[in-house]
């Protein structure tokens, strides 16, 4: 049976990867063999040149070799949760270009000396109904190949009812199997939640149709017209940016160069828009509508704020809901501070107010009661993340937390590591502090230490996730394979080493793998 020199295979698989990574078409193998190879004759090595050109990366090549890749990596993930000591995951579903939907599943574990694993488990492509029953059963199949459920710590899924429903969703349907951990709605989804109450403002709706009146649809003229005469006049900002709802931090990018762009837009509205703009132009520059303003865009930067520090790949559930717990007391002192219109942590509206004539200065303390709601909505939706004080103080803190407060046999241990001269003078804190702990002498707080760390506190590798999709599975590859995406998704988002020796020898010697 004829096969390809090792090099050639070597090269071939490792391109393919690059590509993969790249979220690249597979025909771009052929590209690169070329752009290689004018390379390497450029420099006059023409040797080198005639070699690249023996490299196999037709499109049919590469995806084989991207499903090879990928079926290793799928069973090295399943081995580690297999081997690992806990493990949670978290899972989402979403649409793709061609309309099938998309259900990930991400397993975060943890082995014996604390090192911690995000991974994806599983992509399953539902063609059919998407009703808590087919998510269910999806994950079901994917945990029962690792093992099940029994060390499983937690689960978390965003608020859609197919998956948090609490009789038909994939939450009951978890309970109804014995699942005793916990389940959380996803720490980033509940921020955002919390901030559209302020997006439902009627000055929010005003913001947004003016933008969509200069740039949505088939506005590039006008669009133009806005760019240049925003540049003539030097304002503060070239041009205004466009609102999605889907986009966590949109709001934000919004309400911030709207604000800053406030003289500008109603006189470019009265001069080059061809439409009756008169009541608009009136409503965008009355002093109630940008205090309104102006108050938006500080809270909803306060909120992007928390957003950014809740994203992120390998997070501790104790660091995201010490970020969303700080949240909460910044709430209190925006609070006090805005009930006697001290605007210190408001700047825009603090820029509002020194515009102003010392006789006509605008008082923001009508925005008092706009945090008291947001306030109210954070105690309202993370009252699930609330249940774990106890469990993150004592992970935060094993060497200061009461004694008194913690279950008995973990009480006991706690006696013995606040006494102990070693521990007493430690600086680490959480994971680093707990994986120091002797297995023989403090087996149940070395034990607890392992579950907190396993614990996934948000959906963010799925949303991240989803986004390599759409770059990846595009109008113009909406026929790529299941199994073709699949891989390829793997492959962009592990952390686990290909071992492309390893498969060349197998493509080479395929006997030697049975």
């Amino acid at each position: 049976m004829f096969s390809l020199p090792s090099n050639d295979s070597h090269a071939s698989y490792s391109v393919s990867l690059q590509l993969a990574r790249a979220q690249r078409p597979f025909a771009d193998g052929e590209l690169v063999k070329t752009c290689a190879t004018e390379m390497t004759n450029a420099f006059g090595n023409l040797k080198s040149g005639e070699s690249f050109q023996t490299v196999p990366l037709s499109r049919v090549t590469v995806q084989r070799r991207i499903v090879a890749m990928g079926e290793q990596v799928e069973k090295a993930v399943k081995k580690l949760v297999r081997d690992c000591v806990y493990y949670s995951f978290c899972l989402d579903e979403s649409t793709d270009q061609a309309d099938v939907s998309q259900l990930l599943i991400f397993v975060r574990l943890v082995q014996e000396n604390f090192s911690v694993h995000e991974e994806l488990l599983a992509v399953h492509a539902l063609h059919g109904s998407t009703k808590g029953a087919d998510l269910f059963e999806a994950l079901k199949k994917s945990i029962d190949e690792v093992g099940g459920f029994t060390k499983c710590t937690s689960a978390t899924a965003d608020g859609a009812p197919a998956l948090m429903g609490k009789k038909a969703g994939v939450a009951g349907r978890l309970r109804l199997e014995g699942f005793k951990g916990p389940i959380f709605p996803c720490i980033i989804h509940q921020e955002a939640l919390c901030g559209k109450s302020l997006k439902q403002q009627d000055t929010f709706k005003v913001v947004v149709k003016v933008i969509n009146m200069l740039r949505g649809g088939n506005k590039s003229l006008l669009h133009r017209d806005l760019q240049t005469f925003l540049e003539e006049n030097e304002a503060e900002y070239g041009d205004l940016l466009l609102y999605n709802p889907v986009r966590w931090l949109s709001a934000g990018g919004c309400l911030r160069r709207f604000f800053g762009l406030r003289k500008e837009i109603p006189e470019f509205l009265k001069n080059h828009v061809s439409a009756d703009t008169t009541e608009l132009e009136s409503k965008l520059e009355s002093t109630d509508f940008l205090k309104e303003l102006a108050f938006l865009a500080d809270i909803t930067e306060h909120l992007n704020g928390l957003n950014l520090n809740l994203q992120g790949k390998n997070q501790l559930i104790s660091d995201l809901i010490g970020h969303v717990n700080g949240f909460r007391n910044k709430l209190k002192l925006f609070i006090a501070t805005l009930r006697v219109n001290n605007l210190t942590h408001f700047k825009t509206c603090a820029k509002l107010s020194e515009e102003s004539d010392e006789e006509n200065k605008p008082q923001f303390t009508e925005f008092v009661e706009n945090l008291n709601d947001i306030s109210s909505e954070f105690q309202e939706r993370f009252a699930d993340f609330d249940t774990l004080e106890s469990s993150i103080l004592l992970f935060s803190s094993p060497l200061t937390t009461e004694i008194a407060d913690q279950d008995p046999g973990i009480a006991l241990e706690l006696c013995d590591l606040q006494a102990d001269p070693f521990f007493k003078t430690r600086r680490e804190t959480g994971a680093d502090l707990f994986k120091l702990l002797p297995q023989k002498r403090f087996p149940l707080l070395r034990d607890f230490g392992l579950k907190m760390v396993s614990m996934f506190g948000s959906t963010y590798r799925c949303e991240a996730t989803f986004s390599i999709m759409n770059n990846i599975k595009t109008n113009m590859r909406n026929r790529l394979t299941d199994e073709s995406l699949r891989h390829v998704l793997r492959l962009a988002v592990t952390q686990i080493d290909i071992d492309i020796q390893s498969l060349v020898k197998e493509a080479e010697h395929p006997q030697l793998s049975h």
